[in-house]
């Protein structure tokens, strides 16, 4: 199989899964908006800075409002972010791969791109959001399910696997570092009674509301959200499960010995991480940390097996992003004749 094309195939499943959860960040203070009692409003600014893309949202001009920042997450096409450009990478490289992937798949995402262009106003208005977000979620897993229950085991479907596990760790860090990013306006006393509120829209942005009563059968509390999501071995979007599936998907693999010593470091400094003595600045340096290390891994990956062993493209969320250069790019040596070079 052609480098050129595992390479588009990993970017597929970072692109949908990047889309799925950017909506699920809005998702984390849409949800507060309807918990918290009147007159207490969480920021959205935070989640600008939580997506990496500050300095080009400055550049906007706007006053960082709710309408500013979810046009910006959402709908702003000059944002390698937002959910439309993702949407829109990972539609022109499922269009380059139709050979190999799953006619429905390519249809679903398809329709999907069409119907989410045409209805992009509804994400906006505050009174449609939620079922948008819904919407999004929903197809985007839809989506996922449907490659990982029909793609043959061969290094397509590997290369997908590592591409969605690797952008999940790093958007559940960020998930988690909405808390952490205060959206609540003040630490103040009258606002002690919500944190919990705060930690279970957490939970509930990544599904696990009800696997995390399952696990821990315990009230929702903060060091035991933290423990679940960023180190449980058996929720499948906690940090360290993912960091699991890549090892388990890259250890076939020939010459994946530099990755697997990254992401070894990764999942030791996971589990290693003192959360129950960490305050809120001390929990933001750590996803920081947690982030980069994710980052490394894909410099590792990127450097052996794809085409330009190049770290090209737009600086976005973890610092990675496909141009339009990379997919368009050809090359003749096969994936295997690449990792064997």
């Amino acid at each position: 199989m052609l480098a050129r094309v595992v390479e588009n195939v990993y970017w597929l499943s970072r692109y949908l899964e990047r889309a799925e959860n950017t909506a699920r960040i809005i998702g984390v203070n849409t949800n507060l908006l309807l918990d918290l009692p009147g007159g207490i409003a969480p920021g959205w600014l935070p989640l600008v800075d939580i997506s990496g893309n500050r300095a080009e949202f400055d550049t906007k001009g706007t006053k960082g409002e709710e309408r500013d920042v979810v046009n910006f997450l959402i709908a702003d096409k000059e944002n390698p972010g937002s959910i439309c450009s993702s949407l829109t990478a990972a539609r022109e490289n499922a269009r380059t791969l139709r050979e190999i992937l799953p006619i429905e798949a390519w249809e679903l995402l398809n329709e999907f791109f069409a119907e989410f262009s045409k209805d992009l106003a509804a994400g906006i208005n505050k009174r449609t959001r939620f079922d948008f977000l819904k919407r999004v979620v929903v197809t985007l897993q839809s989506l996922s399910g449907m490659l990982d229950g029909t793609m043959n085991r061969n290094d397509a479907h590997t290369f997908s696997t590592l591409g969605r596990n690797l952008e999940r760790a790093d958007m559940t860090s960020r998930i988690v570092d909405v808390r952490s990013a205060q959206l609540l306006p003040a630490e103040t006393p009258e606002l002690r009674p919500f944190e919990t509120v705060q930690w279970m829209s957490v939970l509930k942005s990544l599904s696990g509301y009800q696997m995390y009563r399952l696990k821990m059968r315990t009230r929702v509390k903060r060091i035991d959200v933290l423990q679940f999501l960023l180190r449980d071995d058996q929720f499948p979007r906690s940090c360290l499960y993912c960091l699991t599936q890549l090892e388990n998907s890259l250890t076939p693999l020939p010459r994946s010995e530099g990755v697997l010593e990254v992401l070894d470091g990764a999942a030791k400094f996971i589990q290693r991480a003192p959360l129950a003595t960490l305050d809120q600045p001390g929990l933001h340096e750590l996803i920081d940390d947690i982030q980069l290390r994710i980052s490394n891994v894909h410099s590792r990956l990127a450097e052996i097996y794809f085409p330009s062993g190049e770290i090209s493209g737009v600086q976005r969320m973890n610092g990675q992003s496909q141009s339009q250069s990379q997919s368009q790019r050809q090359t003749s040596l096969s994936f295997g004749e690449r990792a064997k070079a």
